[in-house]
């Protein structure tokens, strides 16, 4: 026999629906005797399951019994407790008669062995998934009309809040990382790196999931966090207080209506020579950036301050540089540098100096980190990480010698293992 109820609620009690069930399917089997009907030992119970799927773990079991040839009738209380679905119901029965397995309700009085019996049961069966449908219509309708009302409607509580008497409320630490994220966005402008900083410091929501890039996302749209409530597409004021005002969510916003390729050129044009005060010609003298355009296309370079000022270039061996190829060349060795054995050793040496408590082999990883973070980094957050490993940087007619700093590496190998900007304004 089959017993199932759609809710877990009553299931604790002494006496429930599902022992009702088996109650009766065992008085009806008593009564056959005199056909030789005997229990078998299992019992099928799904409690908590919805008669509108087959994915129940009883059920299941039961399938797997009849198919292996254990059962010869299946009895149930009422056919809607085997399925609501009237065509997962007729795979069932004619998945039963292949095993020439019958199926009995006690209460429709009715089995599957004669021709009048199965028209009985796919009537019944049509009225079940219309009840179904019906009693599934006035769920969405109330789900409707409460959301209109702002209430609260279950499903997964959002970072920030917890539920009280079925109504969110604010939980005050949760609440102070959520915005800390929406203002930390609002500073990178990227959704790339802050999901890289959420999960280098661990992250995560109430639920465990690690803060990546996708559950960041969701995070910064969901409407919640301004006291709304959402029910298809509509926003209504919502009954719970708001973590966040309009002001910052209307930054971030603003941000995220921006592509992020044109994003990325935004911050290009505001930082168009990350070498500034870095580069320096073969006498020494500094090398500033300067443009010129022609044919409305713009032309970058670095050109040597005594040859500005003394105007020409007959006594300085490098007068002028392209901005876009000694930017290059820079990145390129920088990037080789870092991952240096003897920059490591160096970078890992300063660190302990310092009182960090890391080895090698972690200064090693995350340097090599660096190499992987790079190229989704913004012009204008290479150029800061430049500027923060490069020293200075000398032209010479047939080389470039480049000078890093080791306490910039420090720093730096301090951003990759814990963003430290970002813990403190979560904390």
């Amino acid at each position: 026999m089959y017993t199932r109820k759609s809710s877990e609620e009553g299931l604790d009690m002494d006496f429930n629906s599902l022992d009702a069930q088996r109650e009766s399917c065992e008085a009806y089997v008593a009564s056959q005797r005199a056909e030789a009907w005997i229990l078998v030992g299992d019992h099928y119970d799904d409690g908590g399951f919805s008669g509108g799927t087959l994915e129940r773990p009883a059920l299941k079991r039961l399938l797997a019994d009849v198919k292996a040839g254990r059962i010869d009738v299946v009895v149930v209380y009422k056919i809607d407790r085997l399925s609501r679905s009237m065509l997962d119901f007729l795979n069932l029965v004619e998945l039963f008669e292949r095993q020439g397995v019958t199926f009995v309700s006690v209460t429709q009085s009715f089995n599957t062995k004669d021709a009048m019996g199965r028209m009985a049961l796919n009537i019944l069966v049509t009225f079940a998934q219309f009840e179904r449908e019906l009693i599934g219509e006035r769920i969405r309708d109330k789900v409707a009309s409460s959301r209109k009302k702002g209430i609260w409607m279950g499903g997964w509580t959002p970072l920030g809040y917890e539920v009280r008497d079925r109504k969110l409320i604010i939980h005050e630490e949760d609440a102070e990382r959520v915005r800390s994220i929406f203002r930390r966005f609002v500073q990178l402008k990227s959704a790339t790196l802050l999901a890289r900083e959420l999960v280098a410091a661990g992250a995560t929501n109430r639920y465990g999931h690690v803060l990546d890039k996708g559950v960041l996302y969701k995070l910064l749209n969901n409407r919640v966090y301004i006291g709304e409530a959402v029910h298809k597409g509509t926003s209504y004021p919502g009954e719970h207080e708001a973590i966040t005002d309009h002001a910052l969510w209307d930054q971030v916003h603003a941000i995220l209506k921006v592509s992020p390729r044109k994003r990325s050129g935004n911050a290009r044009a505001q930082i168009p020579a990350p070498l500034k005060g870095l580069l320096f010609g073969p006498d020494g003298a500094a090398m500033s950036p300067t443009h010129t355009r022609k044919g409305g296309r713009l032309y970058r370079y670095y050109i040597s301050q005594t040859a500005m000022k003394r105007g020409g270039g007959a006594d300085c061996p490098v007068r002028l540089v392209p901005a876009a190829e000694i930017e290059r060349i820079v990145l390129e060795q920088v990037r080789h540098l870092i991952r240096t054995p003897e920059v490591i050793v160096q970078t890992w040496r300063a660190a302990q100096k310092l009182g960090r408590e890391v080895s090698e082999a972690e200064v090693r990883s995350a340097l090599t980190q660096f190499e992987e973070l790079w190229e989704e980094l913004f012009p204008a957050e290479q150029a800061r990480i430049v500027e923060l490993l490069v020293q200075r940087v000398d032209v010479r007619p047939d080389r470039l010698d480049i000078t890093l700093k080791i306490e910039g590496l420090t720093s730096l190998h301090g951003e990759l293992l814990a963003p430290t900007k970002f813990q403190q304004a979560a904390e």
